[in-house]
């Protein structure tokens, strides 16, 4: 798998030119997302839609991978071009911090373009099940998302908080599955409770609740306070009524947002079409996937912990958003 990415980097790098004259910019990107059951796979094929039609001369791929932990390396090492990445992730990466560090892992080589959505912490066990909160979890098999994602490091994060570890004590058993993975153990009663980290509403999270109906773990206002003191990316988000089958009150919950990132030395004017394209064409893009309804000028930049890049800061000055 490593060498095909490699070739497929070497060629996709090979076809990235300009024409000679340096007006309009012929290039083929590659655009890591996440697995086809989240939201970064879908929601990016509808950007890179939208890019190709808008935008001549350029060709962006979507490709499904392991989400943001993935995609951070890809752009680090130069796999990809293009990747959602959820912003913790990318400011870890970007310090060499959380499951970079591990490997002394530090990839400056990328900024971002802007916000594209809020990724929503949606924990969930069957209706009918004794789990309440997050502390009837213990001695549970637990979905945390595939390892060293940013759905586990998420998971590894808040449950912690909540006095669940899984690492060092064991007081959950951890299930590392990717969203259709988790989908299916549980309708197969092989796992008890799941924490996604997707967009409102998820796919896989409907399919699950029409045959396996579901109840949510809140999350209170006194350990948001406790999760925003230790992790201030994260911000309050409620999941609303009738988001999904049978919800009848809302979910208070917390979210992060995920980001368009880039590698640097992608032209600031093609970057710049990219900015302009994305929030301007954002009706197409929300029809074509619900979590692009987010993709507003207002929710562009805030939250975002990297550098931007110097195309999507110009036409953020354009428009008023940053100085």
């Amino acid at each position: 798998m490593k060498q095909k990415r490699l070739i497929m980097s070497l060629v996709l790098c090979a076809a990235l030119f300009f024409a000679a004259d340096g007006n309009a910019a012929k290039a083929n990107l590659l655009f890591a997302t996440g697995g086809v059951a989240g939201t970064f796979y879908p929601l990016g094929g509808a950007i890179a839609q939208v890019w190709n039609k808008k935008i001549p001369d350029l060709n962006v791929t979507v490709q499904a991978t392991g989400g943001s932990v993935e995609n951070i390396r890809l752009l680090g090492n130069k796999g990809a071009e293009v990747a959602i990445t959820m912003n913790d992730i990318a400011f870890f990466g970007n310090r060499g911090e959380e499951v970079f560090k591990a490997k002394n892992e530090k990839y400056t080589n990328f900024s971002a373009i802007g916000n594209v959505y809020p990724d929503v912490i949606q924990i969930f066990a069957r209706k009918d099940s004794p789990i309440k909160q997050i502390a009837d979890l213990k001695g549970k098999k637990v979905s945390v998302g595939p390892p060293g994602s940013g759905t586990e490091i998420s998971a590894r994060q808040i449950l912690g908080l909540n006095g669940m570890d899984y690492k060092a004590r064991k007081d959950i058993n951890p299930m590392y599955l990717s969203y259709s993975e988790a989908a299916d153990q549980f309708k197969d009663n092989h796992v008890d409770a799941c924490y996604f980290v997707v967009s409102v509403p998820n796919g896989a999270l409907q399919d699950i609740n029409v045959m396996n109906p579901v109840q949510f773990i809140e999350i209170d206002d006194a350990m948001f306070a406790k999760i925003v003191k230790a992790y201030p990316l994260y911000a309050r988000f409620e999941i609303p009524v009738n988001a999904y089958s049978g919800l009848t009150k809302s979910v208070k919950t917390i979210g992060i947002f995920s980001s368009i990132m880039v590698q640097n030395d992608l032209p600031a004017d093609l970057v710049y079409q990219m900015t302009k394209v994305m929030y301007e064409e954002n009706a197409a893009i929300a029809q074509a996937n619900a979590a692009g309804k987010y993709l507003k000028l207002e929710n562009a930049v805030g939250g975002v912990a990297v550098p931007f890049h110097p195309g999507a800061i110009k036409y953020f000055k354009e428009k008023g958003i940053m100085k």
